[in-house]
Parts: C-alpha cells; structure tokens; sequence
C-alpha cells in the first residue's frame, strides 16, 4: 500500500496526483489521506486542510495517528494489500508520514519524505521501526533547509534506518524529478 499525505493547504487529491505520476506506483495499492483539520483557502475559498498547528499539538498527533489507523484498517479490508507499505509525504504531511510509520503496526513500514523533516518527537528507538527511507530536498527549498535534510540523514542511519537522500535543483516542490527519485526508490523496495 502506498499512502500519501499532503502538504499545509493543500488536500487529498492533490496528493494522490503526485502518488498517481510516480511511474512504479501502478504496483501499490495507493491512498491519500485528507487532513482532519479544514479551512477555506483565501484566494479560492476552496477547501484545504492542515495537520496540525502548534495549539494543542499533542492530542493533534494523537487525533491524526488514530484516523490514519483506521484509514489503513478500512482499506486493508477492501483490497488485498501485502504487509508492506510506503507513507509518503509532502512538505507538512512528512511529519505525519514518519508518525505513521513507527505507529502503524503490523506492517513493513517504509517512508518517502519530500520537503519535509522528521517530527522531533520521534525517538531514535521509534524510527528503527521504518526498514527504509528517502529524503528528498530541492537545493533552493528555504522551508527544508539543507542544515536540517543533512541532520534528518544523520538521525535516521544513527536509528540503523536503510536511507537514500536525493537534493534535486528544485525549490519546495514535488517536481518530475521527485516522481522519479521516488519510482526508483519503489522499485528497490517492491522486491
């Protein structure tokens, strides 16, 4: 299974777009969860979704783990889905990606992070659940800067987490060259 989750202000789709242009993503099963939180984006008045926000953050984590849980849970019982599967985020939804890799049991759980960091309070011990990660950086992203994708690497091999890093000359986007990256990476870990 392949379960995407999007960035701050954007929704579901959006993401299933970018899961739908990875050219190996035909093999997976693949899901895009919309956040909980929703709000009308001020130039469109179209409905958009956030994580979480700094207020009451904790419970926030708790809240989005479980939903995604029972997303996971409802899709396994309506297709046949093997014990792997892949959380892949976007900018924000990086942070829910790597939260539900170490609290998603029962699976072989792996992460595509793009533009986005580790939550900080994952400890090294939870992140030693994920078999396998690929960060991903566009050199001029200012919103994940390179300080911190260099720190990112660092905390997952010291986890003795399998990590692939990939900085592409791209901003904070999920660019042509991300869809690849990420191909690449599916097809290391569909065998």
């Amino acid at each position: 299974m392949l379960v995407g989750f999007h960035g701050y202000g954007e929704d579901a789709d959006i993401q299933l777009d970018r899961l739908a242009a990875i050219p190996e993503s035909h093999r997976w099963t693949t899901v895009s969860i919309q956040a909980l939180h929703r709000f009308y984006q001020r130039r469109t008045s179209r409905v958009v979704a956030s994580w979480m926000t700094r207020q009451d953050r904790e419970l926030a984590i708790i809240d989005n783990v479980q939903y995604v849980s029972k997303c996971i849970e409802a899709v396994a019982t309506e297709w046949p889905i093997t014990s792997k599967i892949m959380f892949v985020g976007f900018s924000q939804g990086v942070g829910m990606a790597f939260r539900a890799a170490v609290n998603v049991t029962n699976f072989d759980a792996m992460v595509i992070a793009v533009g986005g960091d580790i939550p900080p309070e994952l400890s090294p011990d939870s992140l030693q659940k994920i078999s396998a990660v690929l960060i991903v950086r566009g050199a001029s992203d200012d919103l994940y800067t390179n300080k911190q994708f260099v720190q990112d690497e660092m905390t997952l091999r010291s986890s003795k987490v399998d990590v692939r890093s990939v900085e592409l000359a791209a901003g904070h986007e999920w660019s042509s060259n991300v869809s690849e990256a990420a191909s690449q990476f599916l097809r290391q870990c569909h065998h």
